[in-house]
């Protein structure tokens, strides 16, 4: 039996936000990374496993960042520090991965300040009316 993969065309990313993100898990990973004193002594390729995890759900939370201040005027303060914020998580995001703790824990830090961001943008963006 063979099956063939269907490509769903969703330039909008209505699709994706749709879909919840899995907080707690990324919450779980963050923690645990922030937790370290030192250098855990894991192999180079379990720590970029696990960067490439908190660079997956950075982005994820990025998105739902723009999402969430695109809902606020263009001029709203919060709306501008949201696209501060996401230049820089854009310009630590592009960058390489290594296989270090320090590169883990620099991408748990981005996770944990684009989900406080996050939040504060939705308590903003609830008590704004749609643009």
């Amino acid at each position: 039996m063979t099956s063939t993969p269907t490509v769903l065309h969703d330039p909008q990313g209505r699709i994706e936000a749709e879909l919840p993100l899995d907080r707690e898990a990324h919450q779980r990973l963050v923690t645990a990374v922030l937790g370290w004193s030192g250098d855990p002594g894991l192999h180079e390729g379990e720590y970029q496993q696990i960067a490439l995890q908190l660079t997956a759900a950075a982005r994820a939370v990025a998105d739902d960042v723009r999402r969430t201040a695109d809902r606020l005027p263009a001029d709203h303060p919060a709306r501008i520090l949201a696209e501060h914020i996401l230049d820089e998580a854009g310009r630590r995001l592009s960058k390489a991965l290594q296989g270090t703790a320090d590169c883990v824990q620099g991408r748990a830090r981005l996770c944990r300040a684009l989900y406080g961001r996050l939040d504060r943008l939705t308590e903003v963006a609830a008590s704004c009316p749609a643009v």
